[in-house]
């Protein structure tokens, strides 16, 4: 449960925040308690699984630019609506995190001070195809333990020709960790593959999937690899589940995309294009899919249609700031058409352009592990009954000495 205090005028001063005003406060409160109904939906209705100690709940979210102050910095209440759906998660992936990790430093502060994070380094600054980005993992220690294993994926050298030529390397460089949860450990990697030209399967986008998948499947398998239970998340800029790009997840290092997310509409607001992806390789005996996964729709709740008007306020004021800095762009709406344009766009530099995707994996084998020791211990056999002796019955103390041998006899082969 994310961290409410501030938002509770009752509250000592040193936990408030400025939230402006009761009327901000009741919106805000009314806003999470139907965002937090709508998330707690059965899976099949949109909602996100709970996360019950036997199950995993991976999520991945592209947060957009998080948080370059295009169209102006985040709300304080946008953190709460961002927290409240990073909670139902054990693990989410987040891209698109910026240099400053001021914006993540709120979100896991409004989560808890249980929660942490893991970040890459942040790429090329100078534009794309890197854009000044950081991959994340935000995890709840709670549940989800670091194994202090991490790094970026740095592709090896190719042999062409019978000489060795430097691999391409990934524009946003892959963010991988190992994780452990009860006893099931497992490698989390996050991506956000290079969007390249708006044709469904450009070069480089394909290649660096495959790239990515193939050098994973390898890892997966290597004998010296301690960890088979690998997941690859992100923003792949796929565009259908027909697509060479989602050819290239599951085929390149033989992953599986559960089927419950290939069925759901898109990840991008209007739920037209598969962009974001959750794929997995697992040992069965010791991590599985649990058949149930989705993508989540927050725009139902927070930052609607109907809210145009509770923030045109906002929008306005970053307009008229950019005006007075002595920017020209953008301009003052000239219509209502123009101005749900202008608030439709901003939203997303609010909350974000993608939606959340989860999925959610069974870690609990206790009963098969259990199951497996007693099968290879072999059948159980009781010692014979002894003959009933011919003499009177002995003392109880010399009974319980002469049954200690039947005791050994029984605790023997097992031990």
């Amino acid at each position: 449960m994310p961290y409410y205090a501030d938002m509770n005028p009752d509250a000592p001063t040193f936990v408030k925040a400025d939230w402006d005003s009761k009327r901000v406060r009741r919106r805000v409160t009314e806003r999470l308690l139907a965002l937090r109904a709508r998330l707690d939906a059965a899976a099949e209705d949109g909602g996100i699984a709970p996360r019950p100690p036997g199950t995993l709940i991976v999520g991945s979210w592209n947060l957009r630019e998080f948080d370059s102050g295009t169209w102006g910095l985040r709300l304080p209440e946008t953190y709460a609506y961002l927290a409240e759906v990073c909670s139902r998660f054990d693990v989410v992936a987040l891209q698109e995190v910026r240099e400053s990790l001021a914006a993540l430093e709120k979100l896991r502060a409004r989560l808890g001070r249980h929660w942490e994070y893991i970040v890459s380094d942040v790429t090329d600054r100078s534009g794309q195809p890197g854009n000044g980005e950081r991959l994340a993992f935000l995890y709840d220690t709670r549940k989800v333990r670091f194994l202090g294993q991490a790094g970026e994926i740095v592709l090896s050298p190719l042999r062409k020709d019978g000489q060795t030529i430097p691999a391409q390397q990934i524009a946003r460089t892959p963010l991988m960790a190992a994780f452990q949860v009860g006893w099931t450990q497992f490698v989390l990697t996050t991506v956000h593959i290079v969007w390249g030209s708006a044709d469904p399967a450009p070069t480089a986008r394909v290649d660096e999937i495959r790239h990515v998948a193939q050098f994973l499947g390898d890892r997966s398998e290597a004998r010296t690899e301690m960890i088979h239970n690998y997941i690859v998340v992100g923003d792949f800029n796929i565009t259908s589940t027909d697509a060479p790009t989602m050819k290239a997840l599951q085929d390149g290092g033989s992953f599986t995309v559960p089927p419950e997310l290939l069925a759901a509409p898109g990840s991008n607001v209007d739920r037209t294009m598969k962009y974001d992806q959750i794929a997995y390789r697992n040992r069965p005996d010791r991590f599985a899919y649990a058949r149930k996964a989705g993508v989540f729709d927050y725009y139902a709740t927070v930052f609607t249609d109907r809210d145009e008007k509770v923030y045109r306020p906002f929008i306005d004021a970053y307009i008229k700031a950019r005006h007075d800095a002595g920017e020209t762009s953008p301009k003052p709406p000239k219509d209502a058409r123009v101005a749900t344009q202008q608030y439709r766009l901003w939203r997303t530099y609010q909350m974000s352009d993608h939606l959340p995707l989860w999925a959610a994996f069974d870690v609990d084998f206790a009963d098969e592990y259990l199951m497996r020791i007693r099968a290879d211990a072999g059948p159980r056999t009781a010692p014979a009954p002894e003959a009933e002796p011919a003499v009177a019955q002995p003392s109880t103390s010399a009974s319980r000495a002469s049954s200690a041998p039947a005791i050994a006899s029984r605790t023997g082969p097992e031990s």
